[in-house]
């Protein structure tokens, strides 16, 4: 049977980022930059590849910096084309989104993942959907929200991307239950959100690609309280597995956590040496600096 296509996305950026005090207290976290390019930029990118057509940006008070990040800057414009820096000009045509191809909601209260994916159910309609969370960056050679795509078109239901992580690390994620293990491309009998230490049924957990029914829109209408008291998105799709229309994805690709000060200096690190004009020079100091640290021990 061939799937309804999945042309909408909702980004989920109404967070505070207090992980990131004090820059966030004046930009939001999701402007912040990964090299030269803000963590919403990578997201953008990623639904696009996948033919992502709508994009939905579920934001709260504070948020204008974002909003204007992706208007189109006549008169900077301007200025680099008399300068003759047509390269510069072709960088700021991915940052411009065409009208009415964008739009944003407002989350009036924290109350989780869930009741910000929520917010947008009006824009989403009876449509299967696509949630990226910025937070999680992915370099991968095929876009993982392309990977997955192409995987629903197979499966149908709900898709989450999902990860191996170490045991000890499963309670900070929500979990899969595996039923039918099919390689890439897993059956969930169970989710389970941040399980208590000891108790995750698995050591695959769901990271921040969704691809989901909008019968998740209905299930998050009862607005029940998970963990931590607040709205879970993974509670909402759990409620989908008893007709068995709920798959894990094991992408390819290397998933960072940007959204902790460690892992978006890792992935620093890692986008900065993936990049032809700054592998030599940056990666020349970090063998300097590696070599300094072991002189010093």
């Amino acid at each position: 049977m061939k799937q309804k296509k999945v042309s909408k996305a909702v980004f989920p950026v109404a967070g505070l980022g207090t992980r990131f005090l004090p820059a966030t207290k004046s930009i939001p976290k999701e402007i912040m930059t990964l090299v030269d390019r803000p963590l919403i930029q990578y997201a953008i990118d990623e639904a696009r590849a996948a033919g992502i057509k709508e994009f939905i940006f579920v934001t709260s008070r504070g948020k204008s910096a974002l909003e204007d990040y992706f208007d189109s800057a006549p008169e900077l414009e301007s200025a680099l084309r008399k300068s003759g820096k047509d390269h510069l000009l072709d960088i700021l045509k991915d940052t411009n989104m065409d009208s009415g191809a964008i739009a944003y909601v407002r989350q009036n209260r924290p109350m989780g993942l869930g009741h910000a994916v929520w917010c947008a159910r009006r824009l989403i309609g009876n449509e299967p959907f696509a949630v990226l969370l910025p937070d999680d960056v992915i370099a991968a050679e095929k876009p993982c929200l392309q990977q997955m795509i192409e995987a629903y078109a197979e499966t149908g239901g709900n898709m989450v991307a999902a990860m191996e992580v170490s045991p000890d690390k499963a309670s900070s994620y929500g979990v899969l239950d595996i039923g039918n293990d099919m390689g890439s491309i897993v059956e969930a009998k169970g989710m389970v959100e941040k399980p208590p230490k000891g108790t995750a049924p698995s050591n695959l957990a769901v990271i921040g690609r969704y691809i989901l029914s909008p019968k998740v829109m209905t299930n998050l209408n009862r607005m029940k309280q998970g963990a931590g008291g607040e709205i879970q998105l993974t509670d909402a799709i759990a409620e989908e597995i008893g007709d068995g229309k709920v798959f894990g994805y094991r992408f390819r690709g290397q998933r960072y956590d940007c959204g902790s000060k460690a892992g978006f200096l890792q992935a620093t690190v890692a986008f900065g040496l993936a990049r032809p004009d700054l592998r030599e020079e940056f990666g020349a100091y970090l063998n300097d600096m590696v070599a300094l640290q072991k002189a010093a021990q």
